[in-house]
């Protein structure tokens, strides 16, 4: 197993010292977002190294010199949003991650399927949570129909590189649990797409990540490690929250298309928290038992995105918990990724 960060919680520092931070916490690999919601902060000269292999070495020995793997690419974002400034750009993003996850000796693509709007001429994306009445169902009928060609696509074209395209089962998406990502393999008939397994969009559903890991198998690709809580307001409001405001000044995190991450509720029904804090060691120990069942080679990394906690302060939180249930899985301590590639295995 190869246990990590993706690293967008450390944006605010240059890549070098990101992996110091990693190696620090006794973690050995990384997730680098490449696009999507936000720019390639930790891999700037991403065009460049699509093309010129002293920019890809360059690139690797950052790794190699910091102890630390690279373990994935990340693109999420919503390739299907009808907007041509956000959607298009999205699938560029997506299809430039696959081909440089291939040049840099990668597997592992992250991202969301994506939603398109609720008719053709839509502007925006529209979820249907609860298809109640024919009328939605029509809209799920028209949304699969923008979906399924585009992915048949990302699944060739992730084919042809040797990456697996690892979707997270993200709510506002059309993909957002496990029947809908096997909907979307068996629409497309792909065979290098699956699942990005991050518990914490499975918690607020109701969703047990440990059995979706078992009714998925082999179809869990990757994993992320993000904990929620629920709190005692869902018993009145249950977890569909829409008591969202915006954020201002400093707080404003831009992401394409000019829209901002929202500020989260007040009295939520649930929160993000570091691991831990929502679900005890005890759900962590048979998460990562369940995850090396199924692949004993598979990264998890922790997404940080507790507000309660600074960005180190709730890495450290997280990690002592992931790094607890390594070994629980592997008694012999040797919980650490394998080392980097080099820039020769990458070449090939």
């Amino acid at each position: 197993m190869k246990y990590g960060v993706y690293t967008a919680i450390l944006h605010d520092r240059p890549l070098p010292e990101a992996l110091s931070v990693i190696s620090e916490l006794g973690l050995g690999a990384a997730e680098i977002n490449v696009g999507g919601f936000l720019p390639p902060i930790h891999m700037p000269t991403i065009d460049d190294i699509l093309t010129s292999d002293d920019a890809r070495d360059e690139y690797l020995a950052t790794f190699a010199e910091a102890g630390v793997e690279l373990a994935g690419l990340n693109a999420n974002g919503n390739p299907l949003h009808p907007n041509p400034e956000i959607g298009p750009p999205t699938l560029a993003d997506i299809e430039r991650a696959v081909r440089v996850a291939a040049r840099l000796g990668q597997t592992r693509v992250v991202t969301m399927s994506g939603l398109p709007g609720a008719d053709p001429t839509a502007p925006k994306p529209s979820w249907v949570v609860n298809p109640w009445e024919s009328s939605l169902l029509d809209t799920l009928d028209q949304q699969w129909d923008v979906a399924v060609p585009v992915w048949r696509d990302l699944d060739r074209l992730a084919a042809d590189n040797g990456v697996k395209i690892a979707i997270e089962m993200h709510p506002h998406n059309l993909v957002f649990n496990p029947a809908t990502l096997i909907r979307l393999i068996e629409r497309t008939e792909a065979t290098n797409i699956g699942a990005e397994m991050d518990p914490s969009h499975l918690f607020w559903q109701g969703i047990d990540p440990v059995a979706a890991i078992e009714h998925l198998g082999e179809l869990v690709v990757h994993a992320a490690a993000k904990d929620v809580r629920i709190n005692g307001n869902a018993a009145i409001n249950g977890v569909l929250d829409d008591r969202h405001s915006r954020f201002t000044g400093e707080r404003i995190t831009e992401i394409r298309g000019g829209a901002a991450i929202s500020a989260w509720p007040q009295e939520s029904a649930w929160d993000f928290v570091a691991l831990g804090k929502g679900h005890g060691q005890d759900f962590w120990n048979r998460f990562v038992a369940a995850l090396a069942t199924v692949d004993p080679n598979m990264a998890v990394h922790i997404e940080h995105e507790d507000e309660t906690l600074g960005r180190i302060e709730g890495l450290q939180t997280a990690a002592e918990v992931l790094l607890t249930a390594a070994q629980k899985v592997n008694p012999t301590g040797h919980t650490a990724s394998a080392g980097q590639p080099t820039a020769a295995a990458a070449a090939e």
